[in-house]
C-alpha cells in the first residue's frame, strides 16, 4: 500500500498532480477540504459539530478533523492507498495519522513537498483567482499571509517526517508534466 502526503504552501500545484497521480497509481485522494464540505453539507455529526466551530470563527479541533479522515479511510480499505492533501498541517494531526494507519497495520510511505518560491505561488494563486470565485485568492496581502502561516505552522510537518527518513523535496517549478514526472520518480522508489 502506498501512503502519500503531498505537501507544500497553498498554490503549490498539489491539487492539480494529486488528480494525475490517482489516475496513474489508483490510490484515493483525501482532501482535508472535501471532507469538511461532505460532512458539513450532509450535516453529519461530525460535520454538524465543525460547523459549529467555524460559525464561532474558531479552528476545527484537530479531533474533529481526524474524526473525519478516520471515517474516510474506513469507508475505503479496500484502495491500493492514499494521497492525503492539505493534511497534516501540524505535528499533532501527523502524530495522529500516523496513529491511524498503524491501527490498520500500515504507515506514511513518503511526504513529498512541492518546492515553489514564494513570488511564484503569488503569482500562480493571483492567476487562479481570475476564475476561482474565492475572494482569497485575488489579495496579495492575504496569499502572502497563508504563506507565512504555512511557514510557522505547517512546514514543521516536513521536518516531522523527514526525521523518519520519509520526507522529500520536489522541484515544484516548470510544466505539469514535468512536476509530475519528478513526483512519479520519487513514487517509482517505494
Amino acid at each position: 500500500m502506498i501512503n502519500l502526503i503531498l505537501f507544500g504552501p497553498p498554490g503549490s500545484g498539489k491539487g492539480t498532480q494529486a488528480e494525475k497521480l490517482v489516475e496513474k497509481y489508483g490510490l484515493l485522494h483525501i482532501s482535508t477540504g472535501d471532507l469538511f464540505r461532505y460532512e458539513m453539507g450532509n450535516d453529519t455529526p461530525l460535520g454538524l459539530k465543525a460547523k459549529s466551530y467555524i460559525e464561532k470563527g474558531e479552528l476545527v479541533p484537530d479531533e474533529v478533523t481526524v474524526g473525519m479522515l478516520r471515517n474516510k479511510v474506513e469507508a475505503n480499505p479496500d484502495v491500493k492507498g492514499y494521497i492525503f492533501d492539505g493534511f497534516p498541517r501540524t505535528i499533532p494531526q501527523s502524530e495522529a495519522l500516523d496513529k491511524l494507519l498503524c491501527e490498520k497495520d500500515n504507515e506514511i510511505s513518503k511526504l513529498l513537498m512541492l518546492q515553489v518560491p514564494d513570488q511564484e505561488i503569488v503569482t500562480r494563486i493571483l492567476k487562479r483567482g481570475e476564475t476561482s470565485g474565492r475572494a482569497d485568492d485575488n489579495d496579495e496581502a492575504t496569499i502572502r499571509k497563508r504563506i507565512d502561516v504555512y511557514k510557522k505552522e505547517t512546514s514543521p510537518v516536513y521536518g516531522y517526517y523527514q526525521e523518519k527518513g520519509k520526507s522529500e523535496e520536489i522541484n515544484g517549478l516548470g510544466t505539469i508534466e514535468e512536476i509530475f514526472d519528478r513526483l512519479c520518480t520519487e513514487i517509482d522508489q517505494l
